[in-house]
């Protein structure tokens, strides 16, 4: 199986939401690897890797995000190598 990595950028009111556990508990639903985290920008910021199809559902998921919060864009960058990660999890703010 082949892997793929996405680095997303989330913008909109995404903290303070529960949109990183909410992405949190959908990438370990998915079996995806990789971190999420607030930004000091108020975004979020999350990188997911695993098989194809999870990680392109994981990005779509984050267009809605969880009911209170409200997403207005979704960058994703596909162009990162995989590291192979180990688990997924939240991280400090950056």
């Amino acid at each position: 199986m082949a892997l793929k990595r996405a680095h997303v950028y989330i913008t909109g009111r995404v903290q303070g939401v529960f949109y990183r556990g909410w992405v949190s508990e959908n990438a370990h639903r998915l079996g995806l690897r990789g971190w999420v985290r607030n930004r000091f920008d108020g975004n979020v910021e999350a990188v997911f890797e695993g098989s194809e199809e999870a990680v392109e559902l994981m990005v779509k998921l984050c267009h809605d995000g969880p009911p209170h919060a409200r997403v207005d864009t979704v960058l994703d960058d596909y162009s990162e190598p995989v590291e192979g990660l180990a688990s997924f999890k939240v991280v400090s703010t950056a």
